[in-house]
This record gives structure tokens, C-alpha cells and sequence, in this order.
């Protein structure tokens, strides 16, 4: 494994973490609604200031998050590489070079079709 494989890797933890963290601090919708019969907030959907900038944090962090992945995933299938994924599949079960059929005298012998 290169050294920006090992960065990537470890940034995209990070980002996943974070954004596991930022889901979890930001409340429901419907939760500020129940509020209004109890006369919690003054508004129906409550407050927006905060929850506006949790909303803009965790949508860079998915990007990002999403962005890593695609890359990720685009160093770990080889894509940069000449080979494909067939061509190394059928290297490693035949080998580099096709089986070659055995070569018997005795097949000239056999009759040609008649046209």
C-alpha cells in the first residue's frame, strides 16, 4: 500500500467518524413540532440558526465522504493500471501463454467433408 492509499484511508475514517458524530448531534424534525402544544418554541418548526450550519458541516462531510470512496474505490480496482481485472484473472488461471492442444500424426488420416 502507496503512502496517499494510507493518507486517503485514514482521512476517510476520520470523515465517516465525523459525520456519524454530526447525524447524531442534530435533532429531529418532527421533534420541535410536539414542542408547540407545550409551548416550547415559537415558531412551528422551531429554531434555525443552529441547525442550518449542522446541515451545511454534514453535507461538506458527505461530499467529501462520498468523494473519498469513489477515489478509493478507483486505486483499489486497478482502473489507472493497463490490465484489467479479466486479462489478470485469465494470466493467473492459464498462465501467459494458452494451452496448446496435443499435435497427433494419426489426424491426417481423417476424410475432408465433401462440399
Amino acid at each position: 500500500m502507496d503512502y496517499v492509499t494510507r493518507i486517503l484511508l485514514g482521512l476517510f475514517f476520520v470523515v465517516a467518524v465525523a459525520l456519524v458524530v454530526l447525524i447524531l448531534l442534530q435533532r429531529g424534525r418532527g421533534s420541535d413540532l410536539g414542542a408547540v402544544f407545550g409551548g416550547g418554541s415559537g415558531s412551528v418548526f422551531g429554531s434555525r440558526g443552529s441547525a442550518n450550519f449542522l446541515t451545511r458541516i454534514t453535507a461538506v462531510l458527505a461530499t467529501l465522504f462520498f468523494g473519498i470512496a469513489l477515489e478509493l474505490a478507483y486505486i483499489y480496482t486497478g482502473a489507472g493500471t493497463p490490465s484489467s481485472v479479466t486479462e489478470s484473472v485469465i494470466e493467473t488461471t492459464l498462465g501467459p501463454e494458452l494451452p496448446q492442444a496435443p499435435v497427433d500424426e494419426a489426424v491426417d488420416d481423417v476424410p475432408s467433408v465433401p462440399e
